[in-house]
């Protein structure tokens, strides 16, 4: 079942490339999440996406947001490629039960074994308030995260 507009946003807590546990639950009443599911770690339109958020995370609403990046990827894939990128967010395993939180929210591959590129703007209260899916070889757009993010303000 697909997490809608609307909806509490499921609850989860996975492993950051540091091996540090993270909840969503811990930013609710702190800051607006941009939870941000990708296929697979060192791809291409994967590793695109990922700088750009990097890149443009100021313009993303600064301290008052915070992107976590989800992907079925080990803590060590995780790791080794936030530290060759300079990513500073969470990038969180997916990894076991394989795929579990992708499942959560719907938008699991069971054919690839990978997320699609699902993307959820989570407000302070846990509530989803905004949402988009792209196909794995389509990238998002910064633009529309931006809008979405101006409107919750």
């Amino acid at each position: 079942m697909a997490v809608e507009v609307g909806d509490t946003a499921p609850d989860f807590e996975l492993t950051d490339q540091h091996g540090t546990p993270v909840k969503l639950s811990d930013f609710q009443g702190k800051k607006t999440v941009v939870l941000v599911f990708y296929p697979l770690a060192f791809s291409g339109v994967c590793t695109g996406e990922l700088c750009a958020i990097r890149d443009q995370l100021p313009t993303l609403g600064g301290d008052d947001v915070q992107v976590l990046a989800v992907s079925v990827d080990s803590v060590f894939a995780h790791r080794a490629w936030a530290d060759q990128e300079h990513y500073r967010f969470p990038l969180l395993s997916d990894f076991w039960p394989h795929g579990e939180v992708a499942k959560t929210y719907g938008i699991f591959d069971e054919n690839r074994g990978v997320a699609t590129r699902g993307t959820y703007i989570i407000d302070k209260t846990g509530a989803v308030r905004w949402k988009v899916e792209n196909a794995i070889p389509d990238a998002r757009d910064l633009d529309e995260y931006r809008k979405a993010l101006a409107d919750i303000s």
